[in-house]
Formats: structure tokens, C-alpha cells, sequence
């Protein structure tokens, strides 16, 4: 007879999964009896109205994704290949992607350390440098991190100033405030995404918004393959198939519903870790901005590690033992080996923000008990650093070239 214990492996506790209730099952049903299974449709139309009432929009155009959105943003604003776009270096490279779509150069923007968004100081920076280089910033492209709306009253004053544009990238945001408004409107376009990790899912998917009728039907247009109104198909310019289907819609219908509920407990998750790790020496809950309302679609901490006695790498790596998923802040798109040739504005904040953030667990699913046994286990990491951890450490702030983000470095 055997003698060999057998280990259990503890359930799998995942960063930020979807969160479905009865209602899209319904609403699915619903569109695939009905046989709309293409793109478009009524889930469609039903979907963009009822999110536009939502953000306080008046038009919302459902795409394929929430980089479809950016890249019709800018396009529809006139962004040309060989301009330049300031954006956020803390973000996911998706942003910064689009810009590269379209042939236009980004220009990374360092975060604040009160919002870790963009910092509205050093984009003035930028556009003034800029335009007496005689190369003016064509748009600003700014990016609601980790579910925070930026400092739009700066930023809008910024790009009111230097006259141009606003693409609001609220990839992350949905749900949030800032001075009392829904994140989405503070730009001439915002751009959303329904991708499987975000407060709202359709799978994947997203959302572009406006004031502008014209804009919203141009981006129709584009996304629809940019098929000119004959009955045969006739096309006079370059689209793209960009379009929400029938199904992805209803499903997103059923998640607009819950909005509300999934962002009272994600802020739920954020007071349970400021209440039981956040006052720990050496770690620091993320910041919320007193003009604005978080829906913390992750929360984060950052660790110093001579306080608290080990890194974030540790920390992960634990959670990781026990089968808890936990990620990095987003590294810096200046650190990025595709954009180390890039210009930025400054880069310490976002740096150290890479260095020592960890997004800790933060699904709208999340029971007490998983909450628990998260905070647990960064309990027990405290003043136990381990070698291996400590070498990822490092390993994480490497810098690809020298030089990468220097102020003012051509692109």
C-alpha cells in the first residue's frame, strides 16, 4: 500500500475574470433564436444606445475592439502618417499600437504620482517644446489608468490652448468619474473595451463615443469596410472590419446592467486591502484623485522592499504558489524594445511604478474567503525576501537601450 501523501492544489484564483449574471444568458438566447449571428443588427443598435446613455454620450459606435477604436479615433481626427501623438508611457502597448497603425509617431507622457496617470506638467512640457520645434503635437491621446479618469481639467485646457485634439482612452475606466462626470466624454472621442478581464465583457470588443453625429457615422462607415451606399459593393476609400456582432452585443447588453454592482465591488476589494495590508510598512495602497472616482478595475500596492522586507516580485511569486494570479504595473512603453527610439517626457514615475507595483487580485467575483487567503500570503512574504525574487526584481527595470527615454530624443 501506498504511503505517499496526496497535496490538494488550491482552487485558482484569477487576476480580473469575467463576471457574467443570468441576464446575458438570456439576452444571447435571445439574438441567436432570433438568427442575427453577423455583425450587426438590433443587440447592436440596442447595445450602443443604452451605452451612450450610460456614459452620458450621445453617440456610441460598437466595434471589434477597443484598439478598433482608437485607431478609427485616429483616424476620423486626421492624425497623418509622420505626426506625432502624446500619450501615456504607463499603459498597455495596445495605445500606443494604434498611434503606429495609422503611421504617426507616439510621444510618452510620464504619470503623476497622485493619479499615475498622465502628467498634465510635463504635457504642457511637451507641446510647448514641440511647437518651437516647429513639429507640433497633431493629438492627445490620454489614458485612464487601472480604472482612474486623468486630470482632464489640465489636460482639456492643454489641448483647448494649443488646438488640438483629445482621444480619451477609457480601456479601463468604465464606470469611474471625474468631477462628478462618466469617464468616456472628457475627450472628442473615448474609446472602451469590453476585452475578458475589464469591469464589463463581451468577450472581446469595444465601444467608440462622441458628440460629434458626423464622427460616429464615419466611424460606422470605416468599420463597416467603408462600403459606399450601392446596392452592388462599391468602395471609395480604405475600411476596415471593425463591427461588434449580433451575439457579442447581447452579451454586452446583459453586462451594462451589472455596471453599477461590479464597480461597488471592485471599490469593495480596494477598502478590504487598504483595511488589512495597506497600512503595512512598505506598502502603499495605489492613489484615487479627490476630483475623481476610481472604480479600481485593479488594485494595486506598491512595495518597498527595505521596509517591507521583500519585493513585489516575492510577493507574486508566493501568490503564485498558491495558485493566486497576480501581474506587474504595465511597464513603460518607453522601456518597450519596440519603442526604446521613441521620445518621452521625463519616465522616473512610471519607472518606479514598474519596479515596485503589483496588481493584486480584483475580479467583482472575489469571495471573502479568496480575499483572505490573498492577503494571507502577503502577510507571510513580509521580511522573507527570497533570492529568486529578488533577481526577477531586477531583472523587471532592465532598460533595452541606452539612452531609450531620454527627454527630447528623436524619433
Amino acid at each position: 500500500m501506498s504511503t505517499e501523501k496526496t497535496t490538494t492544489v488550491p482552487s485558482r484564483i484569477f487576476l480580473s475574470p469575467p463576471h457574467m449574471s443570468p441576464s446575458e444568458r438570456e439576452l444571447l438566447l435571445e439574438a441567436f433564436d432570433s438568427n442575427w449571428i453577423a455583425p450587426l443588427g438590433p443587440q447592436v443598435e440596442a447595445f450602443e444606445r443604452e451605452f451612450a446613455e450610460k456614459v452620458d454620450v450621445p453617440y456610441a459606435v460598437a466595434l471589434a475592439s477597443g484598439t478598433s477604436a482608437l485607431h478609427l479615433a485616429l483616424i476620423i481626427l486626421g492624425v497623418k502618417p509622420g505626426d506625432d501623438v502624446a500619450t501615456s508611457t504607463l499603459t498597455f502597448v495596445a495605445t500606443a499600437n494604434a498611434i503606429r497603425y495609422v503611421g504617426a509617431n507616439p510621444v510618452f507622457i510620464d504619470s503623476q504620482a497622485s493619479s499615475w496617470n498622465m502628467d498634465p506638467e510635463l504635457l504642457a512640457v511637451e507641446l510647448r517644446e514641440a511647437t518651437l520645434r516647429g513639429r507640433p503635437i497633431k493629438a492627445v491621446l490620454a489614458v485612464d489608468i487601472l480604472g482612474q479618469c486623468a486630470d482632464y481639467d489640465a489636460i482639456q485646457e492643454l489641448c483647448k490652448q494649443y488646438q488640438i485634439p483629445l482621444i480619451e482612452d477609457a480601456a479601463e475606466s468604465l464606470g469611474a468619474t471625474y468631477q462628478g462626470k462618466p469617464a468616456g466624454g472628457f475627450g472628442d472621442i473615448g474609446c472602451f473595451s469590453f476585452n475578458g478581464n475589464k469591469i464589463i465583457t463581451t468577450s472581446s470588443g469595444g465601444m467608440l463615443v462622441t458628440a460629434n453625429k458626423a464622427w460616429a457615422d464615419r466611424a460606422r462607415f470605416l468599420a463597416t469596410q467603408a462600403r459606399d451606399p450601392f446596392p452592388h459593393y462599391e468602395h471609395s476609400e480604405i475600411g476596415f472590419n471593425y463591427r461588434m456582432s449580433n451575439l457579442l452585443a447581447a452579451v454586452g447588453r446583459g453586462q451594462l446592467r451589472v455596471l453599477d454592482e461590479r464597480v461597488k465591488q471592485r471599490r469593495e476589494n480596494y477598502r478590504f486591502y487598504q483595511q488589512e495590508i495597506g497600512n503595512l510598512p512598505g506598502i502603499t495602497m495605489a492613489p484615487e484623485l479627490a476630483a475623481g472616482r476610481s472604480t479600481h478595475w485593479l488594485s494595486c500596492i506598491t512595495v518597498e522592499p527595505a521596509e517591507f522586507g521583500a519585493t513585489c516580485e516575492d510577493i507574486r511569486l508566493a501568490l503564485e504558489k498558491e495558485n493566486i494570479e497576480s501581474r506587474p504595473v504595465w511597464k513603460p512603453m518607453h522601456m518597450q524594445p519596440v519603442y526604446a527610439d521613441f521620445r518621452a517626457q521625463g519616465g522616473s514615475v512610471a519607472e518606479e511604478l514598474f519596479a515596485k507595483g503589483l496588481c493584486l487580485p480584483s475580479g467583482s467575483s472575489l469571495t471573502e474567503s479568496d480575499l483572505n487567503r490573498i492577503v494571507g500570503v502577503v502577510h507571510s512574504v513580509r521580511g522573507h525576501a527570497n533570492t529568486i525574487g529578488e533577481f526577477n526584481f531586477h531583472q523587471r527595470v532592465s532598460v533595452p537601450s541606452e539612452n531609450a527615454f531620454l527627454t527630447g530624443r528623436p524619433s
